[in-house]
């Protein structure tokens, strides 16, 4: 009847029917949304033409590894040949990391300029060593005093070579990197000349 009024648990009961109703009939329409068994995750399952593409580009793929790792060792292969015959001709391009630059090249140049004490460590220790396996006291004695002697003389012109060439690096390469320079010429110098890598590209006695 009009003016009545309806009861509050009424009107709350018919709204949650309602919205219950709303609900039940949107989830059939959800429901009938339709896909592939056969396609997981959402993708479709690829014909047997494009499966066989796939494994002809994976082997393609293996191959071109292959045939890369191959390029690779002729490059190093061709590296190394370039390399050796730099450190026999001297050529700067190709040169060790180690033996690159004109500071080291000073340093080696200064080295094979003149004779290093260091140099005929070598020889004289056969003879020393010859002498002190002699059976007789006082060659023995020599043997000893040699050895004290090559010793003393290879200190003091390490030391002399090292501070000589120490200062003329400072004056000829103010601005670049010299470290390791010293340490790197003296150990060329104990080398002896013929066996050196890179080649002397100076004579003896000739200035760098």
């Amino acid at each position: 009847m009009p003016g009545e009024r309806l009861p509050l648990g009424f009107v709350f009961r018919s709204r949650a029917k309602e919205e219950k109703v709303s609900v039940a009939d949107k989830a059939p329409a959800d429901s009938k949304q339709t896909r592939d068994p056969q396609a997981p995750k959402g993708r479709p399952t690829p014909k047997r033409s494009e499966a066989q593409s796939q494994r002809r580009s994976v082997a393609n793929t293996s191959l071109s590894r292959k045939d890369a790792a191959k390029r690779q060792r002729e490059e190093r292969r061709a590296q190394l040949e370039r390399q050796r015959q730099a450190l026999a001709g001297g050529d700067e391009r190709f040169l060790p990391a180690r033996d690159k630059g004109p500071v080291r090249k000073f340093a080696r140049d200064t080295i094979d300029s003149r004779f290093n004490v260091a140099e005929f460590f070598l020889p004289m220790a056969v003879v020393i060593l010859v002498l002190s396996m002699v059976r007789v006291g006082s060659l023995q004695t020599i043997a000893l005093l040699l050895w004290l002697v090559v010793i003393v003389l290879i200190v003091l012109d390490s030391l002399v070579t090292g501070f000589r060439l120490k200062k003329r690096l400072a004056e000829r390469f103010p601005d670049q990197n010299r470290r390791g320079a010293v340490a790197y010429a003296l150990m060329r110098s104990l080398q002896m000349r013929r066996l050196r890598l890179p080649k002397p590209q100076v004579k003896r006695g000739e200035r760098p």
